[in-house]
């Protein structure tokens, strides 16, 4: 008995260069459910797109996922999205032989709480990803079974004869020129209405990634904000510390002139009980200590009045610089309510409370999900935190950053200047050894231990 073709579903590996993996949807849920690992992939995030594909070998619905492996290739066991459901809900792509493909991604998804773990495909000439999951469909390496497209006998009964009046044949040069243009007019159609899908497409992507622009300046604003309110609270303590000084030296200054006062009493007093025994010699001492009381009094209300003309100006000082944070942070408010209405903090409470998980990409590490306690600490060093995530400490992440984004040698040649041969790029951090993953087969440490020895 012959088995009949039917509608397959698939499951596709994506790498920078196009599918480097295919099986079919059974063996995909053997893989989830731990039958079978992939040390291949062990420790990275891999693009994935689940596919339905007909007889004629051509797409019918494609969802385009994210999948996380452990360091042992095993798949993520929390993983539970619904492909199936995603691929009956998705809407309308652009056209790969079968008609408008359902397509599920990450600007275009039913279920919004599943649109974080999706991802856009890219839709640029020469590197488009639909192109390449469609030519490797048609490459049916997946050994499916293909529907005949042989042309089939009519049968007899169903023939219908022509009145006679329509026996001879009409002109074949014009029915030719119209079945052409015709024809033309049909893929021009075809072709105008895909590229309209995937204009669509981009902007919608486009679209997203304007929106996360936006509130990553608005958080930025926002801490800035803070930085400003703070610096402004610790120059209103400085002035009101300063007042206080200033009232305690005035006081000081009273209380100075107040003991000047009696003690000028006194001596008056003295100087009268003088001038009962000697009005010369009463004379000559009130004039003494009269002058001795004014040269004291002047010195100590010169020294108090400079002290008091240096307050001011710094006084005058920070009520200046009070002046100018506060209109630096009135500035700042007007900037943060134009971005958004509500506080960042606020947002991102109530986000974490409804479910929403905070994912940012870096090489090495993927996307990966950053819980709202550890937002702080994120944005405090990014670096460090990613270089956690990865089991390396920083310096060396840094190390196989600047090797991932230019695999070259960077060995140091006799004149001085870098080797600067292609390398092979290591694309995990934990395996980048510094003198080897960086060097070229030359260069090598191990290399120049051999030819030492």
């Amino acid at each position: 008995m012959q088995n009949k073709p039917q509608m397959v579903e698939a499951v596709m590996f994506f790498k920078e260069h196009g599918v480097c993996k295919q099986m079919l949807y059974p063996e995909f849920e053997a893989l989830l459910d731990g039958v079978v690992n992939m040390p291949e992939f062990a420790d990275q995030q891999m693009r994935m797109v689940y596919v339905v594909i007909n007889p004629r070998l051509l797409v019918k619905a494609a969802v385009f996922f994210y999948l996380d492996f452990d360091e042992d290739g095993r798949p993520d066991s929390g993983w539970n999205i619904p492909l199936q459901h995603l691929a009956d809900r998705a809407g309308r792509g652009p056209d790969l032989g079968a008609g408008p493909i359902r397509l599920a991604c990450r600007s275009q998804c039913a279920v919004s709480w599943h649109q974080m773990h999706l991802w856009d495909p890219n839709l640029t000439p020469g590197q488009n990803d639909l192109v390449r999951l469609r030519d490797a469909v048609k490459g049916n390496q997946l050994g499916l079974l293909i529907e005949d497209d042989s042309t089939q006998v009519v049968q007899a009964e169903r023939l219908q004869m022509a009145p006679e009046d329509k026996w001879y044949a009409p002109d074949p040069a014009k029915e030719v020129a119209e079945q052409l243009a015709q024809k033309m007019d049909q893929e021009h159609r075809a072709k105008t209405a895909q590229l309209i899908k995937q204009q669509r497409l981009r902007i919608a992507s486009l679209t997203q990634q304007h929106e996360e622009e936006l509130a990553r300046l608005k958080l930025a604003g926002e801490e800035q904000g803070k930085r400003q309110q703070a610096q402004l609270q610790e120059l209103q303590q400085a002035l009101r510390q300063q007042q206080e000084l200033n009232a305690r030296l005035k006081a000081q200054l009273t209380e100075q002139a107040q003991n000047y006062q009696h003690s000028r009493e006194q001596l008056t007093q003295q100087l009268r009980a003088l001038e009962r025994h000697g009005r010369t010699e009463g004379d000559i001492l009130r004039a003494q200590l009269e002058a001795e009381l004014q040269a004291k009094i002047t010195a100590a209300v010169a020294q108090y009045k400079e002290q008091v003309a240096i307050r001011d100006v710094e006084l005058a000082y920070r009520n200046e610089q009070d002046i100018q944070q506060q209109a630096e942070i009135e500035r700042l408010k007007r900037e943060r309510d134009a971005i958004a209405s509500q506080s960042g903090d606020q947002v991102l409470e109530r986000l974490a409370r409804l479910g929403v998980v905070f994912v940012a990409y870096h090489p090495g590490a993927g996307h990966l999900t950053i819980a709202l306690q550890d937002i702080a600490r994120y944005q405090d060093n990014p670096m460090a935190y990613v270089a956690a995530k990865c089991f390396v400490t920083e310096a060396q992440y840094r190390q196989w950053l600047a090797h991932y984004q230019q695999p070259t040698c960077e060995a140091l040649l006799a004149g001085g200047e870098r080797c600067a041969m292609p390398i092979e790029r290591v694309d995990t951090p934990s395996r980048f050894v510094l003198g080897e993953s960086n060097c070229c087969s030359r260069h090598k440490a191990s290399a120049r231990l051999q030819g030492v020895n």
